[in-house]
């Protein structure tokens, strides 16, 4: 009786490793081929970056060869310098890096600020409030450029940096609170009331309890400030007549004419435009994959 049950133990441990075994080479296949698919969606994501780079060390005829060259022969490393040599490369960045850096400081600072007082703070129509702030993101920002210009021209500040600076300084978009004020509420209010009795004014509590213990989302909004300022095109073109006051995004306008067009020099200069993204995400990732999950946006 003993040497049956142990046969019978022995026999459905056999069939439970089997069936782990062909499970696990299922979950292997299926992971191969999901690997082999997002790998090749990555690849058709990439094109348009390698041919960007591709097409920056290439010499003016060899842009427009067909088919395509995607490895350039010879590398014409001269086009970098010939680039920032012609248009004035290093004023457009340090107008950029002006907007950039106060731009997201004051979207940091103000849309933090305003998101506390949503999620940590109690007063009359709070939550109606707060859905009128958020209604203003449905709100497309053509419909409001010619009062804004008008405002901004009465203030003399048409061919300025302060209209595209000021504004972030007053709350900081709708979207930052929201995303601000998503973090917020998952910190428990514990925190606050031991701060309060300790002393601690709604200021101190926003400024040493909550914003410490808020970096992903700080570092998601910074990304996305960063990015948006970095990459805008429109607004600067509006507001920004003198040459001298162009961002990076304009100036790339300068390597075309009335007859025709520098595409080498172009993308070399938009090469070097884009690296400091790359540089930015790749050492905010951490941080900005985590903002994004804990903050609602991630399907929670």
């Amino acid at each position: 009786m003993l040497s049956t049950d142990s046969n019978t133990t022995l026999l459905t441990s056999e069939l439970a490793a089997r069936s782990r075994t062909r499970r696990k080479a299922i979950d292997g296949a299926w992971a191969f081929f999901w690997y082999i698919v997002l790998s090749l969606v990555a690849l058709g994501l990439a094109l348009p970056l390698v041919w960007l780079v591709s097409t920056s060390l290439k010499t003016g005829a060899q842009t427009f060869v067909m088919p395509p060259i995607w490895i350039p022969n010879p590398f014409v490393w001269e086009n970098y310098p010939e680039a920032f040599r012609a248009v004035p490369f290093g004023k457009y960045f340090w107008n950029t890096a002006q907007i950039v850096v106060f731009a997201t400081l004051g979207t940091l600072l103000t849309a933090s600020m305003a998101a506390f007082a949503f999620a940590r703070l109690r007063f009359p129509w709070r939550e109606q409030i707060f859905l009128l702030v958020l209604s203003t993101i449905m709100l497309p920002s053509i419909v409001t450029l010619i009062p804004t210009f008008i405002v901004f021209r009465w203030l003399k500040w048409i061919n300025t940096l302060l209209p595209l600076i000021v504004p972030l300084w007053m709350g900081g978009g709708a979207f930052n609170v929201f995303l601000f004020r998503q973090f917020f509420m998952t910190i428990p209010y514990d925190l606050d009331e031991a701060a309060r009795i300790d002393g601690a004014s709604s200021y101190r509590i926003y400024w040493s309890v909550i914003l410490p213990l808020s970096k992903p989302v700080v570092a998601t909004i910074a990304v996305f400030s960063f990015i948006h300022h970095w990459n805008d095109f429109f607004q600067p073109l509006i507001y920004l007549q003198n040459p001298q006051k162009w961002t990076m995004a304009i100036g790339l306008l300068g390597f075309k004419d009335l007859y025709s067009t520098s595409w080498n020099l172009m993308m070399a200069a938009s090469t070097a435009m884009l690296l400091p993204l790359l540089v930015l995400f790749f050492f905010a990732q951490r941080y900005f994959v985590g903002g994004i999950q804990m903050s609602g946006l991630a399907g929670r």
